[in-house]
């Protein structure tokens, strides 16, 4: 998250604690989509926490690391607390990060994209440390977001050529979990 919002990489990130926000402007076709992203720890041990903030997200980014098998492998436990707690409807993507370490990598990509289509959602890999496709991410979430918005009848629009995609008229700016 970071990455795409300081155009920075460091080795040394520490994990996020609880939860950190950012908020990011992207336009896709002529649509301005403000994005409120929520970095959520994807800990464990912030399981209780995290959960309050997908009530009323319109769109959830899950991030695993293709370097770890036990990260990959807790998308499952995540997609299924998402589904607990958000609303219906809300937009998901999967994305494998660290891309770049194809020497440490034990997620391939084929598998985690098996798995995304069985869920029913979008998926792409990342590298914050070389920002390939990371970029594409938030571009990938805000068009998912815009056809959720343009099938229920809702183009988004709100007279100033923006998109709002408040969600359920609740007055706040989109919001984006990640979850590892």
């Amino acid at each position: 998250m970071f990455h795409a919002q300081d155009d920075a990489f460091t080795e040394s990130y520490i994990s996020t604690i609880g939860v950190d926000f950012r908020f990011r402007t992207v336009k896709i076709d002529k649509k301005t989509v403000k994005l409120q992203i929520w970095d959520t720890a994807g800990q464990e041990r912030f399981r209780t926490i995290t959960s309050a903030y997908y009530r009323g997200a319109d769109g959830i980014i899950m991030v695993y690391d293709v370097t770890s098998k036990d990260s990959f492998d807790h998308v499952n436990d995540w997609m299924k607390e998402v589904n607990r707690y958000a609303s219906e409807g809300t937009c998901k993507l999967l994305v494998g990060n660290k891309s770049d370490r194809t020497a440490d990598r034990v997620v391939t990509e084929e598998q985690a994209k098996e798995f995304a289509d069985e869920l029913g959602i979008a998926f792409l890999e990342t590298s914050a440390k070389s920002a390939k496709n990371v970029e594409e991410a938030f571009l990938t979430m805000a068009g998912e977001l815009i056809k959720a918005k343009a099938a229920q009848g809702n183009d988004g629009t709100d007279g100033k050529k923006g998109v709002d995609l408040n969600g359920k008229g609740k007055g706040r700016p989109e919001l984006l979990n990640k979850c590892c």
